[in-house]
């Protein structure tokens, strides 16, 4: 009996010990149909870590030709699993003005490109994991002649001090037929700020003016970014402009030719009432309307010929030296010293279109007004036609604003 018991001990005790033994050595796996032993699944503990692996930056260009890329590209440059850090489209004689969007993915040109030039392209751009992507490549634009490029004048020149009623004037050499296209590119700002619009006379001619009449002491800047862009018909902006010019004091000056008075303000202000003659009828009254003083000369010769009249008949005149000529009309009309119609002035219309006064009148106010000052003119039925001089403010500012692009 009792070795019974120690029997039953001892197999009791084996298979107590086998217990322990498994649970210590973990799972044995499982044994298949085939007899063999699969190993265990691991535990999600016990998982090797997968290692992530950051791709570089790539960096493109919008640029897919290396020769003969037109000049109204905008160079793009973009970079995919990174961000861009710089990025220098360049010349020999510039470098592109641009900028990146605001997740500096994209750089883009802010201004065309130059014809027949050779550009380089290095930009640079940087992964999450700090790698740094390099990248240069070169391309040459098109080749343009001169009949290709229309070139913009620009009026009043670098420096000058205007009149209050003075506008931007640009003129093209060739038509600009993507006028809308151009305006975008053609800016003008000021100091004090003023509300203004472009108004296109023609393909080959747009005016800046303010809503009103300008702010004395105003600085004005022109920037016409227009190299490169497409005026249409195959046709190019040549170059960029950019002009800084000035608004002197106030000078307004009103005409009347049914009265024979010519009144100027200063600074708000009557300066001086003048005494003058206009144009006598049968044809050859003062225009009406308001005018700016686009020429002055402090003499000129004026020969009825210019206009159509024999110098030589009855209605003809030649005169030589003129003092204190001021241009306010294409067609001829000029404020004037005229010593010889003194007898007149303040009275009657003796002269053929232009407004006379005293030289000493003139003289004073040759020296007061500068180009781009107006002079309205009343009391004539005889009415100023559009562009017979820079006629800008004889339009109603809707009437303006409908000629912009």
């Amino acid at each position: 009996m009792v070795q019974a018991r120690q029997g039953l001990t001892i197999v009791g005790s084996a298979l107590a010990a086998a217990v322990v033994l498994a649970g210590c050595s973990g799972s044995p796996g499982t044994r298949g149909a085939n007899g063999a032993i699969h190993p265990p699944h691991p535990h999600p503990s016990q998982s090797t870590p997968t290692k992530v692996v950051t791709q570089p930056a790539v960096l493109t260009s919008s640029v897919q030709q290396a020769t003969g890329v037109p000049v109204s590209t905008a160079v793009k440059v973009s970079a995919e699993n990174g961000k861009l850090t710089s990025v220098v489209v360049s010349s020999k004689e510039s470098r592109l003005a641009g900028g990146f969007n605001a997740a500096h993915t994209t750089w883009t040109a802010t201004e065309f490109l130059d014809p027949a030039t050779r550009y380089t392209i290095r930009s640079q751009a940087v992964n999450s994991d700090g790698k740094v992507t390099r990248s240069t490549s070169t391309f040459t634009s098109e080749d343009l002649t001169l009949d290709q490029q229309t070139y913009p004048s620009v009026t009043p020149l670098q420096g000058q001090v205007m009149g209050i009623g003075m506008p931007v004037i640009v003129h093209f050499d060739i038509p600009v037929q993507n006028r809308e296209l151009f305006e975008k590119y053609m800016k003008v700002s000021s100091s004090p700020a003023q509300v203004g619009a472009w108004h296109w006379i023609s393909g080959n001619e747009a005016h800046w003016r303010p809503r009103t009449y300008w702010k004395p002491g105003t600085k004005v800047h022109v920037d016409l970014a227009l190299n490169g862009v497409d005026a249409g018909n195959g046709i190019y902006g040549q170059m960029d402009r950019h002009v800084d010019f000035a608004i002197g004091r106030s000078v307004m000056i009103r005409a009347n030719v049914s009265t024979d008075h010519m009144h100027v303000y200063v600074d708000g202000n009557l300066a001086r009432t003048i005494p003058i003659t206009g144009g006598k009828p049968g044809g050859f009254q003062t225009r009406s309307g308001i005018k700016l003083i686009s020429e002055k000369y402090l003499t000129k010769r004026m020969n009825s010929a210019t206009v159509g009249i024999d110098p030589n008949g009855p209605n003809g005149y030649n005169i030589p030296d003129v003092q204190y000529a001021m241009r306010v009309t294409n067609s001829g009309e000029f404020l004037h010293a005229a010593p010889w119609s003194v007898y007149a002035q303040g009275h009657y219309n003796v002269s053929h279109g232009c407004v006379g006064m005293s030289t000493e009148n003139a003289h004073w106010l040759y020296d007061l007004a500068e180009i781009g000052t107006p002079v309205v003119v009343t009391g004539s039925t005889r009415p100023l036609e559009a562009q017979n001089g820079w006629t800008d403010w004889d339009m109603s500012w809707a009437q303006w604003q409908a000629g912009s692009a």
